[in-house]
């Protein structure tokens, strides 16, 4: 009985210890994350971050990759999901920007991009996912 009672407790504290590495494994990575990632709204922070000039992002590891993008207006812009869950495409400056639903796994969503300006977007789902994109004339 004694036996039993001993083998009881460790298995409940082999699971508790998985759980408890578990947990902190899956937040870091978030953290990471949002370490490397632009918060503020200000334009000026976002003109010092670097622009690539592209009009694909990759979602991946709960970013945009890349975060900062430059286009010429009428271009469309392709988001890609590489992430094993769904994220979304929403534009967060009250413009007319990109609007998605979930885009899940493999999943892929558009948006041309027709007037100039800066465009702030985020993932509804993880609002810790953020990018911008330029559109010049």
């Amino acid at each position: 009985m004694k036996k039993a009672y001993i083998y009881t407790l460790i298995v409940i504290a082999v699971l508790v210890a998985a759980g408890g590495v578990w947990y902190f494994v899956a937040h870091k990575t978030t953290n990471n994350n949002m370490n490397s990632m632009n918060m503020s709204n200000s334009s000026a922070s976002t003109t010092n971050q670097s622009q690539v000039t592209t009009n694909a992002v990759t979602i991946q590891n709960f970013a945009f990759s890349p975060a900062n993008i430059t286009v010429k207006k009428n271009t469309t812009v392709t988001w890609t999901n590489k992430d094993s869950v769904a994220h979304t495409v929403m534009e967060t400056d009250g413009q007319t920007g990109p609007n998605s639903n979930d885009i899940n796994q493999g999943a892929k969503y558009s948006f041309t991009f027709n007037t100039p300006g800066t465009y702030h977007y985020h993932c509804s789902i993880h609002p810790e996912m953020v990018g911008t994109v330029t559109v010049t004339d």
